[in-house]
């Protein structure tokens, strides 16, 4: 920054205000320091930066979540990136998963890295570790899942009445043998789809037969192939219900590989990639990703901001969109 100082011809001082963007210097001044800058190549070092603050700040968050390669989170990912970028504020991010080691790896690797906040699609089914991880002045919004033992925010959709919207628009439509295709149960989405699931059979009147849940549906290709074990049974549903956007592209493959695709309805939970273009359409419960992303990160943005509330909890509606394959009658 002396370099700078001396290249453009004024005080350290100047330069340094021209680097952190204060207001208090004149055009020509600013125009002369961020040539030298330019010329001589300097660019400020965050970490020295940080040790020098006041209030310890490193203009960084971190987000993990599940797998940034599934569109669902990387479309959360990308909103709270966009959110964070209008505050000059730098988005670090981890996949976890859902292995619960690699979460807390990922947690305390950033927490190490003095991260100011922390955005959280949580996989443990315990996290009363954060409270001695995290420290007391880093805040963590958790998003698309609440936390288990750890009282924070949680931004997150409505899973439970979702899933009963879903399975009820199939019985509707005279469906009474229901299949649902959904990950692991220890997930707090899963869990709360599947009593959803359970709600709408027991409104209409339907005994839940267990012999229709396949879980723990990791890819496309397990969903895929359980799909394909329940519509070749001897008894097999007339209709299935994707409880989760990997767990509906394998149904759709399965449909497809037996040529049921209008003869069995199918209901799948988030909007997937050309959804809308096959035929039939599918038919989805479509979740909004960009707010969940968008609404943790201003909550984020409260804690950053001093605000010291209680926790909240902020759910998202859903959407069901009909297109076809849901309005396949029985």
């Amino acid at each position: 920054m002396r370099d700078v100082g001396e290249r453009a011809g004024v005080s350290f001082k100047t330069v340094s205000r021209v680097v952190n963007g204060e207001a208090a210097v004149r055009p020509e001044v600013r125009e002369r320091v961020l040539a030298a800058i330019e010329e001589l190549g300097y660019r400020p070092d965050p970490a020295a930066s940080t040790l020098r603050r006041s209030d310890g700040r490193t203009g960084t968050v971190a987000v993990i979540v599940d797998d940034l390669a599934n569109p669902f989170a990387a479309a959360v990912h990308r909103a709270v990136v966009d959110a964070m970028h209008e505050r000059g504020v730098l988005v670090l991010s981890a996949s976890t998963d859902e292995d619960a080691a690699r979460e807390q790896e990922a947690f305390r690797a950033f927490v190490d890295r003095r991260v100011d906040g922390l955005i959280l699609m949580p996989t443990s089914v315990d996290h009363r570790w954060l409270a001695e991880v995290r420290g007391p002045e880093i805040p963590v919004v958790m998003v698309d899942r609440p936390a288990v033992g750890f009282d924070t925010d949680v931004v997150l959709s409505d899973h439970r009445p979702a899933a009963a919207r879903a399975t009820t628009h199939l019985i509707r439509r005279g469906h009474r043998r229901i299949a649902l295709l959904t990950e692991a149960l220890e997930v707090h989405t899963a869990r709360e789809r599947l009593d959803g699931y359970e709600d709408a059979l027991t409104a209409a009147g339907l005994a839940f037969d267990p012999a229709l849940v396949r879980s723990g549906l990791r890819d496309r290709d397990q969903a895929q192939d359980a799909a394909v074990e329940l519509l070749d049974s001897p008894d097999p549903p007339t209709a299935i219900v994707g409880g989760y956007n990997r767990a509906t592209v394998g149904a759709i493959h399965a449909l497809r590989r037996l040529d049921l695709q209008h003869t069995v309805a199918l209901v799948g939970f988030d909007d997937v990639v050309l959804a809308d273009l096959l035929e039939p359409a599918i038919t989805v419960i479509a979740q909004d990703a960009v707010a969940l992303g968008s609404a943790a990160a201003l909550q984020l943005q409260h804690r950053l901001d001093g605000d010291r509330s209680p926790a909240r909890e902020h759910v998202i509606p859903t959407r069901l969109i009909p297109r076809g394959s849901g309005e396949i009658a029985a």
